[in-house]
């Protein structure tokens, strides 16, 4: 029996819309991309990373979808369904979403940690940032909570992605919206400069153009799109001949920037009217947030609904970046699905003990990282944060590109992207796109990673 025709599928597009769009839905676009757009310059970045999403992360969107739904397979599968060497390709996405899954676990079992504290009434001090090191310092609290985000998640890709993953998404997507839509109104209503803060984000100033502005926003929306993972080659291997690729491509793409845009609505006003500077990476969410919400009016109850909607986003993520390995290893090892769920998810487990005790018992290990600046010395979550995000993303969406243009052929992906010609052709744009503009962005994002763009 071939693997197409054991291949679950959707059941519905609206369900496929909300697990692809959730899938890059997440931490990454709450925490990360309320700094980069505040340290960016506000409406400019704003401006650059909307139109970035359209002539990259959309394209991207497609490509990624149509060689999943052509391999039928898992991604390193569905690479080297053409040519057995481009095998590789999917190998690279595998390694990168693993990695990414041991610090993504991690942090998400943090943002479980504060729902439960909003719930209980936690009172977190007059520093947030102390009640925050102290317990992310902890060598037994942050592992739990991470070892009951894991259990839950396993437990939900037991019955598959297109099953109750799919049913349990189609119900948190629209919730997350609504969760975010609320806690930004709150917020610039219930806080004085916050409307200023909304100007310094929606309105463009272009005296704050850079290159590194835009190589910022780039990066940014390999994260929000959640390009080069090997998220969209794996769901879709389940999507069926009847999808458009392109059409659902475009909504994948204009929920998950929604969604970004959303974020920057609740913590860039929030920040303004709270006289506060927005910091970067996790502590954002964890220090900056939640000492705005004890000064807000009703700020206990937006608080719970913003970490509620936090666990919303991480496990949106969460069900389609674990299937990522559960699905290679299923086909490699040649185990069931609930097997290789069990046996991914503990090693995933294991490897984030050593990520969280890095924040604490561990925290003298140090791993070596190199750019144009000399040798710089970062904690395991930092490294891996830095190995997968500002490396092998952009690596992996270079090779995709070149795949697509060399390997499969603009003919080959032209026939599966548009189901034969039902949905139309592939536009002149659309190559120049990739063989140019899309390869030429990430060698600006490699470069920026390596120091090269101040």
């Amino acid at each position: 029996m071939n693997t197409e025709k054991k291949q679950a599928e959707f059941g519905s597009r609206f369900g496929y819309i909300m697990v692809a769009a959730g899938a890059a839905i997440g931490l990454g676009n709450i925490w990360r991309f309320p700094f980069l757009a505040y340290r960016g310059g506000g409406g400019i970045f704003i401006l650059f990373y909307i139109l970035i999403a359209i002539f990259m992360g959309h394209p991207m969107v497609e490509m990624e979808t149509a060689i999943g739904r052509f391999g039928r397979g898992n991604v390193a599968a569905s690479f080297g369904k053409v040519k057995k060497k481009y095998t590789f390709i999917g190998i690279i996405a595998v390694i990168c979403t693993t990695c990414i899954d041991v610090y993504y676990v991690v942090v998400g079992g943090w943002v479980v940690k504060y729902a439960v504290a909003y719930i209980t009434g936690t009172d977190f001090g007059v520093d947030t940032r102390q009640y925050f090191d102290g317990f992310i310092a902890s060598s037994v609290e942050p592992v739990v909570y991470t070892a009951i985000l894991i259990i839950v998640t396993a437990f939900l890709l037991f019955f598959g992605i297109t099953n109750l993953v799919e049913k349990v998404t189609k119900f948190i997507m629209p919730a997350l919206f609504v969760l975010l839509l609320v806690c930004g109104v709150w917020a610039i209503f219930s806080s004085e400069g916050a409307l200023e803060g909304l100007k310094y984000y929606l309105v463009p100033d272009f005296s704050k153009f850079s290159i590194k502005m835009i190589a910022d926003a780039a990066t940014q929306v390999l994260f929000s799109v959640g390009i080069g993972w090997g998220i969209f080659v794996t769901l879709g291997a389940s999507l069926g001949r009847d999808h458009n690729i392109k059409r659902d491509s475009m909504w994948v793409t204009i929920c998950d920037t929604s969604v970004a845009l959303l974020a920057g609505f609740v913590i860039i006003p929030s920040a303004f009217g709270a006289g506060v500077d927005v910091a970067s990476g996790p502590s954002l969410i964890f220090v900056v947030m939640t000492q705005i919400f004890d000064d807000l009016p009703g700020g206990r109850l937006i608080g719970l609904l913003f970490f509620v909607a936090l666990i919303f986003a991480v496990l949106s993520t969460l069900f389609t970046i674990i299937e990522i390995p559960i699905k290679w290893f299923e086909e490699t090892v040649k185990v069931t699905h609930r097997k290789a769920t069990v046996a991914v998810s503990a090693i995933i487990f294991v490897a984030s003990i050593f990520v969280s005790l890095g924040f604490g018992l561990l925290s003298m290990v140090k791993l070596p990282w190199l750019d144009v600046n000399g040798i710089a010395f970062y904690n395991l979550y930092d490294w891996l944060d830095t190995f997968t995000a500002y490396l092998l993303l952009p690596l992996g969406c270079l090779l995709t590109c070149f795949y697509i243009v060399k390997g499969w052929g603009f003919n080959g992906y032209g026939k599966e992207l548009t189901a034969d010609g039902r949905d139309g052709t592939i536009s002149t744009l659309h190559k120049v796109l990739a063989t140019v503009i899309i390869p030429a962005l990430m060698i600006l994002i490699l470069l920026n990673c390596f120091g090269f763009i101040k």
